[in-house]
């Protein structure tokens, strides 16, 4: 039986419909959840996809973290689930204290988009172990919103406790203005991840120049052999 892997869809959600191609592409089941379900029964693994969760009021992801779904992810991430929220669902997962800091308006004052290189700084967790640490890959970024903030101690917290995940290349330009060049972090346990980046744009020869998002695909099916 193939992993199963689940995308929520939030009112606003845009590219749910990529996560759950790239996902059947990388060899797994793609379980559509809709925000408005309380159950996670039989999924494996979860990604937040990226787009708009509910108009992006209020700030992006503050809305979308009191959906009910939220309330067992939060209790399945606790007890290890592997967790992806990428660009808007990173937004959430900072919005629901399942990674510290924030999300807020471009440096630039303006909407990015790009193939972006980045680098990667741990690679151990659920989504990042087929890479090698300092390997340099290319990733789309689309944000408007995507400068990680955070205050000084959290930031040498998550520097000391290597979890800072992805950080902007140093030899490219940091593309939103987030602090210490941060693209993507992790928690203390390494199943939740979350970054600006779209690694289900990067999975597929027809619509991408390069295939590094399939990375963060086959990391979480070997952490899921391997469990």
């Amino acid at each position: 039986m193939p992993a199963r892997i689940g995308v929520i869809t939030f009112p606003g959600s845009l590219d749910d419909h990529d996560a759950l191609r790239a996902v059947r592409q990388c060899g797994a089941e793609p379980v559509p959840v809709w925000h408005g379900s309380d159950s996670l029964d039989g999924v494996d693994a979860v990604i937040l996809p990226g787009g708009f969760s509910y108009g992006d009021y209020l700030r992006c992801g503050a809305i979308a973290r009191f959906a009910p779904i939220m309330t067992e992810l939060i209790t399945r991430a606790g007890s290890g689930l592997p967790v992806l929220g990428i660009c808007n669902g990173f937004q959430v997962l900072c919005e629901a204290h399942l990674l510290p800091g924030a999300l807020i308006r471009n440096e630039v004052q303006v909407f990015t988009c790009r193939d972006q290189k980045l680098i990667v700084e741990n690679n151990r967790t659920a989504w990042t172990n087929q890479f090698t640490a300092g390997q340099e890959i290319s990733i789309v970024l689309k944000n408007g919103e995507g400068r990680y903030v955070a205050d000084n101690a959290t930031l040498d917290r998550l520097e000391g406790e290597d979890r800072v995940v992805f950080r902007y290349a140093d030899t490219d330009l940091n593309p939103n203005g987030s602090y210490r060049d941060i693209a993507g972090i992790t928690n203390e346990r390494g199943n939740v991840v979350g970054l600006m980046p779209h690694p289900e744009h990067n999975v597929d020869p027809l619509t991408s120049p390069g295939l590094d998002g399939v990375g963060f695909f086959a990391s979480v099916l070997e952490q899921l052999q391997a469990a």
